[in-house]
């Protein structure tokens, strides 16, 4: 699972009777925990290719998450990184968010996600057109939100840059007593993460296609077959992994390679345990 599902796993072990509504849902993708919660889609869900090509809806989002009107509840928690804390709700009903990033498709990662060279030109038109308004309605909806709490003192900075609120830090969960030092090193290179713009992972194997020295990645996503298509013999792809199989590639591992900008970056904790 990606660090986000991680932290809402553990939302949902605090809260197991909670309502979750979410843009979309792929079931069966998520674990245990979160499969068993009552789960609600939006209309994205139902949107052609809405579960695989849902970032190109991104104009739409707003008004998805909208349709969710949160009434009756004591407590709403949020889980963050685009346009969960701007759901609607009543007065009455205190509202918790847990911000992973603010919308880092139209603020500062704007470049990474919509002006690389591979990406269409209809999609980046469209991108530059609705910018604004994606930030407007970022910057509108935090007041929806009566406590904000943050994964990272990187993006308490940027809640109180795009937002003008105060948050408090709390860090993402890590299960240090599962990732433990192994014994037997080899001479590999390790990337785990999702194949997403911030992650860089092209960067990664643009650079040991250079290097020429062997990186193993962990991972899937978006740009997956991008990041396939232009790797050398050096570089293998290992989708994703069981937690046994991801635990020996750390422990063997020669490094883990980060190049990404991340919000706060679980896998070089797991790797540092």
């Amino acid at each position: 699972m990606r660090g986000g599902e991680k932290c809402l796993e553990v939302l949902c072990e605090l809260f197991p009777d909670a309502d979750l509504y979410t843009l979309i849902h792929e079931k069966g993708k998520l674990s245990k925990v979160i499969e068993s919660m009552k789960i609600s889609t939006s209309f994205i869900q139902h949107m052609p290719f809405g579960l695989k090509k849902y970032r190109h809806y991104l104009p739409l989002f707003p008004l998805a998450i909208e349709q969710f009107k949160l009434n009756g509840y004591d407590l709403i928690v949020s889980s963050s990184h685009c346009v969960a804390k701007g759901v609607k709700h009543d007065d009455s009903v205190y509202h918790i968010s847990y911000v992973h990033s603010p919308m880092r498709y139209v603020w500062d990662q704007f470049d990474t996600y919509f002006r690389q060279p591979r990406t269409s030109i209809l999609v980046r038109i469209g991108a530059e057109a609705t910018r604004s308004y994606l930030q407007h309605w970022d910057s509108k909806t935090s007041k929806r939100v009566d406590t904000f709490i943050c994964n990272s003192q990187n993006i308490r900075r940027k809640i109180r840059d795009y937002y003008n609120r105060e948050s408090q830090v709390v860090h993402p969960p890590v299960d240090l007593s599962f990732f433990r030092p192994g014994k037997a090193k080899e001479s590999y290179y390790l990337m785990v993460g999702a194949f997403a713009p911030n992650k860089r992972v092209d960067l990664a194997v643009k650079a040991f296609n250079q290097l020429k020295l062997p990186l193993k990645i962990a991972g899937r996503g978006q740009d997956e077959a991008y990041c396939r298509s232009i790797a050398e013999e050096n570089i293998e792809f290992h989708g994703t992994l069981s937690n046994k199989k991801l635990l020996e590639l750390y422990q063997q591992a020669r490094a883990l390679v980060f190049p990404g900008e991340d919000d706060f970056g679980i896998t070089p904790l797991e790797a540092q345990a």
